[in-house]
């Protein structure tokens, strides 16, 4: 009884996963084609020269089923011819990411190493041509792109430090060119330092010479009354008109002395020459 109840159970719990799985491959089933529809419609609109109804029906194609590879790169293409090399890239990458045969990935490999050879990215050009020819050997246009682009890459790196070298001299160059404006800059400014410098010393000259022109005028006031000094000094010794000076009294004194002196010796001369002299007889 249990064995025969749990062999139902387990039949009733299968049978739903099993319709639920057959219904999911039935839907991814209708959205390929539906997407697979759609690229159909865009191809047509591209043929048709109608560029933006393309767009659109490749994004729905691209939207609709995750299975489609052939819209983003018929996509990618249409940018590629447009020159929208950043959204062809992506729509490239998307393609290899989503194709499951090697011919797509070939494909979509292919043509991201045309992209990367019009943006000059030599080296990853050489990578993208060789993940292509891992998904085909045979494709000698691959081959070819790969050659291309490894003497590409070897032209570019030996061109490299020429252009290295010309960036460094064209940094030189404006290197001097600022050291030269600054050099003049730097002369202009020596040259209003040694203006403003020899405008200084102009007027420290012209204060200077106020200033010696003012010491002189002050030590020829100072000698001109020093000279009034001596002078009243001068007149204050010389005798005046009716004054004597010391020396002249003193000499007159010694004159007047001698006249004196010589005046009494005359009296006494006198004096002896008048007195009578009386002679002794006594015997």
């Amino acid at each position: 009884m249990n064995m025969a109840m749990n062999r139902f159970l387990i039949c009733f719990l299968v049978f739903p996963l099993a319709v639920f799985a057959q219904d999911a491959e039935v839907l991814e089933e209708k959205k390929e084609k539906v997407s697979d529809y759609l690229t159909a419609e865009a191809n047509e609109a591209l043929n048709e020269n109608n560029f933006v109804g393309a767009e659109a029906d490749y994004r729905r194609a691209i939207a609709t089923s995750e299975s489609n590879a052939k819209a983003p790169f018929n996509l990618g293409n249409s940018y590629y011819n447009r020159e929208s090399f950043g959204e062809a890239f992506g729509r490239y990458k998307q393609a290899g990411e989503r194709a499951d045969e090697k011919p797509v990935k070939h494909k979509a490999f292919h043509n991201m190493g045309n992209v990367y050879m019009k943006t000059k990215e030599y080296e990853k050009a050489v990578e993208a041509y060789k993940e292509a020819l891992r998904n085909n050997p045979n494709d000698e246009e691959t081959r070819y792109n790969l050659a291309l682009a490894k003497e590409m890459l070897k032209k570019q790196q030996q061109e490299q430090p020429q252009n290295n070298d010309d960036q460094n001299d064209e940094n030189k160059d404006k290197d001097q060119e600022n050291k030269d404006q600054q050099s003049q800059g730097g002369d202009q400014d020596q040259d209003q330092e040694n203006q403003q410098k020899e405008e200084e010393n102009e007027n420290e000259g012209e204060n200077e010479k106020e200033q010696n022109d003012q010491g002189e005028g002050e030590e020829e006031k100072q000698q001109q009354n020093e000279q009034q000094k001596d002078d009243n000094a001068e007149q204050k010794q010389q005798p005046r008109p009716n004054q004597l000076s010391k020396q002249q009294i003193q000499n007159l004194l010694e004159a007047m002395q001698n006249e004196e002196k010589k005046v009494q010796e005359k009296m006494e001369a006198k004096k002896i020459r008048g007195a009578k002299v009386k002679n002794e007889k006594d015997w």
